[in-house]
């Protein structure tokens, strides 16, 4: 078995490249790392216990709408929020090792690995963002409308960075590099561009919107230390000068995040993002076979490579139940409450009479149609395998390298005419959209309070429908036929999914449950669990004392 550690003279037909070499090299010494042995004491938590607080996140995790993957990041941002409005933590130290404490027990951290020693790293960094916030708020006057929000936005830093300590892989940074070795090669903007300058920062954010599924507050974190570059070794000075330039910091981030030329990188980025992906997964099987197979075999690679291809889609496929099952209790549990609460209370009110048909309809109704549109969701076939092999081969071998750069469009500028007659066009398809949907339930007897809560849950999960479809839209690197039936369909759906998109970001900020769960119910459970917990190691001392 070769080893692909070792240098050797190239005989396979298509030569690997530096940074293919590299990443196979990385993942290579990842899989075969010995069992660590040092005896630095570890963060242990009581197996028992932690079930208890593992089951609750489960339950706090399904009446929230967040993406599955932002679960850990957004835990780090709600744990630190609790610690300051509701517990008046101060001290960074202490704050630190309840968050690692409550990690682990949630199940988003592994319980006995974790070091002790990370507690003061992880207290270091939410020390320092602590001063950054301090003097914030004595150098944002009072009358600045968006002090708030630049004060959470801290907070929301603080727990993008905390994530990114505990969550650092050599592989992941290996592919990072060569991911932007790849575009920077590869994307040119037109000559006289106005943002060339912003176009090494816009592939680096790029790589991490579409790689790692960043948000935006884990964005804003890369800007911020990309504005700040001495921002890990800062001190109280140094925290003091980035707090009276905050505003503007702030709003330079904004611009990054909202950049003309975002769009088109990301389309070209997503493509190289899923030629990464695959290969990578294809290296993990067995990295010296795959190395060895460039000699004796140069097919057994793109074999390989639709081997996992179809294995990603059946798995995308699995993810997709999943995520729409998560979505369709949120909007159970959040249908019943509005049925509870509004909906049968204010028609006795009003003195209309309740409809059970509406009642049926308005429950029943948004799992049905989520559950059909996730039924009919297309994977992608046979020719987004193979343009996907070709993207591996060129990131992989030096013959099959991109000889001619992929050059941007300048930003479109439409006219104010233009402008003016598209928004008058999409306002009347909104109240045509809308207006159908409303004569068709008039036509089965809702009165207008089911009426309201249809056209909300509509728009709701007609919104969630294309967030959870995005997983299987990443995968396809090829462009979709333009289709005249699904153009008709979009004409008069869009303004729906737009409302969607609105109302659910709206909606997230005023989530009952969630309020409820997170600042009535967790702080007092939370205190339940610890007591709990150091009941269970009395208890264990006093166990080992009788046997002694």
């Amino acid at each position: 078995m070769i080893n692909p550690n070792l240098s050797q003279k190239e005989t396979a037909r298509f030569t690997p490249n530096e940074d293919a070499k590299k990443l196979f090299q990385t993942i290579y010494a990842e899989q075969h790392k010995g069992p660590i042995l040092d005896d630095e004491p570890r963060i242990r938590v009581s197996d028992v216990i932690s079930k208890f607080a593992f089951y609750y996140e489960k339950i706090r995790n399904t009446v929230d709408d967040t993406e599955e993957h932002l679960l850990h990041k957004n835990a780090i941002d709600r744990i630190l929020k609790r610690q300051i409005n509701i517990e008046m933590s101060k001290d960074g130290t202490e704050i630190a090792r309840h968050l690692l404490i409550e990690l682990i027990r949630a199940g988003y951290l592994p319980n006995n690995q974790i070091l002790e020693s990370k507690i003061g790293e992880i207290g270091a960094v939410i020390n320092k963002y602590f001063k950054l916030k301090k003097y914030c708020q004595a150098s944002i006057p009072d009358s600045y409308e968006n002090k708030k929000e630049i004060v959470n936005w801290i907070i929301s830093l603080a727990a993008c960075d905390i994530e990114e300590r505990l969550g650092r892989n050599k592989i992941n940074q290996v592919i990072v590099a060569n991911l932007y070795d790849s575009l920077s090669k590869a994307i040119k903007l037109p000559d006289g561009s106005p943002y060339a300058k912003d176009r090494e920062i816009q592939i680096y954010i790029g790589i991490h919107r579409n790689y790692f599924k960043a948000d935006r507050a884990m964005v804003s974190l890369i800007l911020f230390k990309y504005f700040i570059s001495n921002w890990h070794e800062a001190g109280d000075e140094e925290a003091g000068q980035v707090a009276k330039n905050i505003i503007e910091i702030n709003n330079a981030i904004n611009f990054q995040i909202n950049h003309p030329i975002s769009g088109q990188l990301n389309k070209i980025i997503n493509r190289y993002t899923v030629y990464f992906s695959i290969l990578t997964e294809v290296i993990a099987k067995d990295p010296a076979a795959t190395y060895e197979d460039f000699r004796k075999d140069p097919k057994a690679f793109p074999r390989n490579i639709k081997m996992v291809c179809n294995k990603r889609y059946k798995t995308t496929r699995a993810k997709l139940w999943r995520a729409a099952i998560r979505s369709i209790l949120y909007l159970f549990i959040t249908k019943m409450i509005l049925i509870l609460i509004l909906e049968i209370p204010i028609a006795n009110l009003l003195g209309e009479t309740i409809n059970n048909l509406s009642l049926a309809i308005n429950v029943s109704f948004p799992p049905l149609l989520l559950f059909l549109i996730i039924l009919f969701t297309k994977l992608p076939g046979d020719a987004n395998t193979a343009k996907i092999i070709e993207g591996i081969e060129e990131i992989t071998f030096v013959e099959k390298a991109r000889k001619e750069p992929i050059t941007l469009r300048p930003p479109a500028k439409r006219s104010k005419a233009k402008t003016i007659f598209f928004n008058t066009v999409y306002t009347i398809t909104f109240f045509l959209s809308f207006g159908f949907v409303v004569w068709a339930l008039n036509q089965l007897n809702f009165n207008i309070i089911s009426i309201v809560i249809f056209l909300f849950f509509l728009a709701l999960i007609s919104f969630f429908s294309i967030r959870i479809r995005k997983r299987v839209r990443e995968l396809f690197v090829i462009e979709p036929k333009e289709n005249f039936i699904v153009f008709i369909i979009d004409f008069f759906y869009i303004p729906i999914i737009a409302v969607g998109k609105w109302l659910s970001q709206k909606f997230s900020r005023l989530n009952v449950l969630v309020f409820i769960l997170d600042f009535i119910i967790e702080a007092p459970f939370k205190i339940f669990v610890e007591i709990a917990e150091e009941w269970t190691k009395y208890v264990k001392e006093r166990k080992e004392d009788i046997n002694q």
